[in-house]
């Protein structure tokens, strides 16, 4: 039996639902809302698992399930060697969003990376401690500061609103999704102008170390067949 792990609520979920739906593939949730288990009509052997997006990669690297879907950014942030870990069985076409490093309006010297390099030393000599980026992306913001040479600084946990940290005084830059910009804006940041770190979509991934029996080979050839995707096999 295919395990397909999809995110459990929201926009995502129902978008998931509506692309597998367009291709035949009928997925339902189950009873109570807060069930998270749901039924698969239209081909047999795959069965359905509600999780949270940003469980689906852990879930996909301990072969827990065989297929997921989450978005780039959280395989990317999850899976430090995520490549060898999954395959990309097909991009979805929605969860469009940008991580991206923001900095307040009022720093109006302050527009590139460079810039916010020399605006980290100044601020450290200035006040004696590392300038702080809140994010949830510890990983992917670190690979990207370190690749342009960005020093002087110090990632803090975004355990709520990330935009909101910088008026609450717990960070001076951010690091976050973003689709629109609103919240930005609502909150007086800017995006560098190279501050573009990933730009995520979701997407339908396959586990590379899921034990995958001969049935369920048959069965991810039919999938894949209905989906008008490539097997990961």
């Amino acid at each position: 039996m295919i395990r397909i792990g999809v995110p459990s609520k929201g926009r995502l979920m129902e978008k998931t639902f509506e692309w597998f739906s367009a291709r035949g593939v009928i997925m339902r949730r189950s009873g109570m809302e807060r069930e998270y288990s749901g039924t698969v009509e239209g081909i047999n052997g795959v069965e359905l698992v509600l999780l949270a997006a940003s469980e689906v990669p852990r879930q996909l690297e301990a072969g827990r399930i065989d297929l997921g879907v989450t978005g780039t950014d959280l395989v990317r942030e999850t899976l430090a060697d995520w490549s060898e870990v999954v395959a990309e069985v097909a991009p979805l076409g929605f969860g469009h969003a940008d991580l991206i490093i923001a900095v307040p309006n009022v720093w109006v010297d302050v527009d590139t990376l460079d810039d916010l390099d020399a605006a980290a030393a100044a601020f450290r000599a200035t006040h004696g401690f590392r300038l702080r980026i809140a994010t949830k992306y510890h990983r992917l913001v670190r690979e990207f500061l370190t690749a342009n040479g960005v020093a002087d600084y110090q990632l803090v946990d975004s355990l709520g609103a990330t935009e909101g940290t910088v008026k609450n005084q717990t960070a001076e830059a951010i690091a976050d999704i973003t689709s629109s910009g609103e919240t930005l804006r609502a909150n007086h940041l800017k995006v560098l102008s190279d501050g573009l770190i990933h730009s995520s979509e979701a997407v339908l991934w396959a586990s590379r170390v899921a034990e995958w029996s001969a049935e369920d080979r048959a069965a991810m050839a039919r999938l894949a067949g209905l989906l008008g995707v490539r097997s990961p096999l």
